[in-house]
């Protein structure tokens, strides 16, 4: 039932008022679905009414899946999708498509909701309430930025305008604009596409999630695929055409050409909401919550997902690490606590692999300016291996950094960059990091041998043991 308000307004009652509690979830991806659909399974519609607001075409897809379905490696949209609108509408959750919620009243527990297309507005009450905004891409406010032909990529909606724009643009040079995860998955999937990609990066080395001597192997291997590195470099500018269409990209010191650019500077957590409702923001930008996901302060509010920050294990401090991995259990657990179950999530190692063509990147931990900015006094050490015995077909060379707190031998952090095999390598060092190990301990863990996929000694435990001498040594 609903109470007319002024105009075209109208407030649904909460579900108290109905019998039932009421949750309102806001953001209808991994997080905000894996909750809504968790609190289903645990209470039903006569209990727990669901309301999900969604301001997007699409639900429940993989954004990791991005770059590769606009690579081409995934060959339809809806392959990255798990989980579509009426499916979940079948479970008894009314899910709001089209949908922006534009206001938090935390005081009197509802918010207000806008729908995209018509622009009619309404507030819905709530019990309980689900934050699950996700994160926005980076985009630097630059002259032209906005120009046809530039792309952030974040949404199932930012992968088709940017297929879009591939599909009707003449030219074959792209510009991608960031070498972290997205910038060089990006740069992957236009090179598959047959453009010539030049990549901007400001930084010494792509992949600031590594150290600079292993973002340096990336280096080398990316222009060995033909891409144009210009790293220590910052974009000024977006030039256009007569057309009012990108035509280049200049920094301080040149001019590149780009019939299509691609901004992979990261993402920031989408919070402008949570900061007007008043709502507690980290360093970072994130929602601040407990170990049940709850937002601090709030006893009848949670949050998950690319908006939040969460504990990192090893440095003791709040991070944002906007992962489908993370968010599906933020939503696991929201749900769990929501429908009168008790979960919690207790942080994260910083766990990450991607790949560029055929070179596999992950790490784990902290890196070297991470130790010492929390004054951690370390020991580091670089191995260099292969990925299977060195006499069995198919051996490829692979680069594992290791970090140890100096005094305890406690592992800090890996880096691995490699072939074929290597960057899976790095759940070895997350495991290790999440019990706490160190890297004495490691070099007895019982690793699976056998020539086809190890060398007798696995290149992380080679790795462990000369840290292990190095921590031994002072």
């Amino acid at each position: 039932m609903s109470r007319t308000r002024s105009g075209s307004e109208s407030e649904s009652a909460s579900g108290s008022e109905q019998g039932r509690e009421r949750l309102v979830v806001i953001g209808a991806d991994a997080a905000g679905m894996s909750a809504a659909s968790q609190a289903r399974r645990l209470k039903g519609p006569d209990e727990l009414e669901i309301v999900a607001f969604e301001r997007g075409h699409f639900t429940s897809y993989s954004a990791c899946g991005i770059p590769y379905w606009v690579g081409g490696d995934v060959a339809e949209r809806d392959q990255l999708i798990a989980r579509t609108p009426e499916e979940h509408r079948a479970r008894d959750i009314d899910l709001r498509m089209r949908t922006e919620v534009t206001k938090i009243d935390v005081a009197g527990g509802r918010v207000r909701a806008r729908d995209v297309d018509s622009g009619a507005e309404s507030w819905t009450s709530y019990d309980k309430l689900v934050i699950a905004t996700g994160a926005r891409p980076v985009q630097p406010e630059l002259p032209g930025i906005d120009a046809p032909g530039v792309h952030g990529v974040q949404t199932l909606d930012d992968g088709q305008a940017l297929l879009d724009t591939l599909g009707g643009t003449r030219g074959r040079r792209a510009v991608v604009v960031g070498a972290g995860y997205i910038g060089v998955e990006m740069a992957e999937a236009l090179i598959n596409r047959g453009y010539r990609v030049t990549v901007v990066n400001r930084g010494k080395e792509p992949m600031s999630t590594l150290d600079p001597d292993m973002g340096r192997l990336v280096h080398e291997a990316m222009e060995g695929l033909g891409i144009t590195m210009v790293d220590d470099a910052e974009v000024t500018k977006v030039l256009t055409g007569d057309d009012g269409r990108v035509r280049a990209v200049a920094t301080q010191d040149a001019e590149y050409p780009a019939d299509v650019v691609v901004l992979g500077i990261g993402v920031r957590p989408e919070t402008a909401l949570a900061r007007a409702a008043g709502l507690p923001l980290g360093v970072h930008g994130g929602l601040l919550t407990d170990l049940a996901m709850r937002v601090r302060g709030q006893e009848n509010i949670w949050a998950g997902g690319d908006c939040v920050e969460v504990l990192d294990l090893v440095s003791g401090q709040e991070r944002h690490v906007p992962l489908g991995t993370h968010a599906n259990k933020h939503g696991q657990i929201i749900g769990t606590n929501v429908g009168g179950g008790y979960a919690t999530f207790p942080g994260v190692v910083g766990t990450a692999v991607s790949k560029v063509c055929d070179l596999e990147i992950a790490r784990t931990g902290l890196r070297e300016k991470d130790a010492r900015r929390v004054g951690l006094r370390f020991v580091a050490v670089t191995v260099e291996s292969t990925s299977r015995a060195g006499y069995y077909p198919g051996a490829s060379p692979m680069s594992v950094k290791m970090l140890a707190e100096r005094r305890t031998g406690r592992l800090l952090g890996v880096q691995i960059v490699g072939r074929e095999g290597a960057a899976k390598r790095v759940d070895i060092a997350a495991v290790a990091l999440t019990a706490g190990m160190t890297v004495e301990q490691m070099t007895a863990l019982d690793l699976g041998y056998a020539p086809p996929f190890s060398p007798v000694w696995d290149p992380v435990l080679v790795a462990a043991r000369k840290a292990a001498a190095k921590v031994r040594a002072f």
